[in-house]
């Protein structure tokens, strides 16, 4: 759960990007106002080319806003400190192990060499995978490949965790099988963002839902998602009648950004 005692984990402030091309600017996102408290799963779900991967690559630290302020506890952020990354494809190195490209990640997140195997084992062992460690990279399913990514994306125990698209490529029931696995990823003191096109997957997932309007992004929608995140079955939860409503409000604000652009913020609580 949030800890909304805490300072926020990720904050933007006023926040246009656009980018160059010949023709002049081209505005992706903006204006943008939003809080990501610790502990919470923040779910990104909008049209193409609604600013949902610039998001991303802004609170990576991979570009700087046009205007406005990005910060990552407190500070710009930086690649690759407290932040990971999980992309649409895994992008593992072909020719390591499975533990291989885990002990890669441990070693660029400075982890004591002393100190790998055991972390490797947890991280392994946190994504399911506990006896695939000297397998190689191409021996293994696409959901196995995504969870390793998954594995190096924790290794260097990042605050923020953001993942675009991570199971689009992936079959019906491998991504079932990979939503209620992530859904606990966010806890304590880590923050996940998480961009997705599926509105059922965006309310299974979400703490909050946020909704972007078509280009440039803005926030149509701010609903938090109070379904209960441990203890009951992954089916029974997507059966019920609150997941239900909850999809049919994520789903009608995604409908309307598609004729309209809503000029303020819709807050629900």
């Amino acid at each position: 759960m949030p800890d909304v005692g805490a300072r926020p984990t990720v904050e933007l402030r006023g926040v246009d990007h656009a980018y160059p091309t010949k023709a002049g600017p081209v505005p992706a996102l903006g204006p943008l106002d939003l809080t990501v408290e610790p502990g919470e799963f923040l779910v990104v779900v909008g049209p193409s080319g609604s600013g949902k991967s610039t998001l991303l690559r802004l609170l990576a630290g991979f570009e700087r806003p046009s205007t406005g302020d990005v910060t990552l506890l407190g500070q710009p952020p930086v690649p690759g400190r407290d932040v990971g990354v999980v992309f649409q494809q895994p992008r593992l190195f072909p020719w390591s192990t499975v533990g291989g490209n885990i002990g890669t990640a441990l070693k660029w997140a400075k982890v004591p060499k002393s100190e790998r195997p055991a972390r490797s084992a947890e991280l392994l062992s946190l994504v399911g995978l506990d006896a695939l460690g000297p397998r190689r990279t191409w021996e293994i399913s696409g959901g196995q490949q995504q969870r390793v990514a998954i594995a190096r994306a924790l290794a260097a125990r990042p605050r923020l965790l953001l993942m675009d698209e991570p199971f689009a490529a992936l079959d019906a029931l491998t991504r079932e099988r990979l939503q209620e696995d992530v859904r606990s990823l966010a806890d304590g003191d880590r923050s996940v963002v998480f961009v997705t096109h599926s509105v059922d997957e965006a309310v299974f997932l979400g703490s909050r839902v946020i909704v972007l309007t078509d280009r440039p992004g803005t926030i149509a929608l701010s609903l938090p998602i109070d379904l209960p995140r441990r203890g009951v079955p992954a089916d029974e939860l997507r059966g019920s009648p609150r997941f239900a409503a909850l999809r049919g409000e994520v789903g009608a604000a995604v409908r309307a950004t598609l004729s309209s652009r809503p000029d303020q913020l819709v807050e629900k609580s």
